[in-house]
């Protein structure tokens, strides 16, 4: 009788470590299907791939823009902020050239090289703007990333998904793909073992 609830909850701890097993594998790869729509495609797109050293030729405040996001919006709704203009010499053609943060400030307004968020305050916008163009103004040279095709004539500071970054994206579903396939294998290894004492 004894043996039988042993061989019961042995049963049971199989198939719910198989269950989990199966789970992660699942859910793995529901995060790389996941990775694959959301950030592949933005880091494919993206042409400024090789990096050098940009510097700051000129960096200035104009006057205040309104954000392209808001046009035939209300009028509350509509969002305006100084636009910051930075042109730095980049050194691997000397080419005089418009720096943006990312390649999502391109794209949200070319005319400015930083766009805040719609979110902030008006006077936080204005004082981050202000404390990036000095700091520009101090630190003249930098690593930035341009695009070597010639395709885009403008280089930025940051990319939005640079290489270590999407492999780091790709190392938590990798991870529980990995455990989930373990356990699997470890469940399997335990009923051969266990078919085969049962034989002996």
């Amino acid at each position: 009788m004894l043996g039988k609830k042993l061989v019961t909850a042995q049963k049971r701890g199989e198939t719910r470590a198989l269950c989990l097993g199966l789970g992660m594998v699942a859910c793995s790869m529901m995060m790389y299907f996941f990775i694959g729509i959301t950030i592949v495609p933005f880091y494919t797109k993206s042409v400024w791939t090789t990096e050098t050293v940009c510097k700051v030729l000129k960096a200035h405040v104009e006057d205040k823009v309104l954000c392209p996001d808001s046009q035939g919006s209300e009028d509350e709704d509509v969002f305006s902020y100084p636009c910051l203009q930075v042109w730095v010499n980049l050194t691997a053609s000397g080419q005089e050239v418009m720096l943006y943060q990312t390649e999502d400030t391109l794209e949200r307004n070319p005319k400015c090289s930083y766009v805040p968020d719609k979110s902030e305050n008006s006077k936080e916008v204005k004082a981050r703007i202000e404390t990036i163009a000095s700091n520009f103004k101090k630190y003249h040279t930098f690593p930035c990333y341009y695009d070597p095709g010639g395709t885009q004539t403008n280089v930025i500071l940051s990319r939005l998904y640079p290489p270590k970054g999407l492999l780091f994206a790709f190392l938590w579903p990798t991870l529980m793909f990995t455990g989930g396939c373990l356990i699997i294998v470890l469940v399997k290894i335990s009923q051969y073992v266990s078919v085969l004492s049962a034989w002996q």
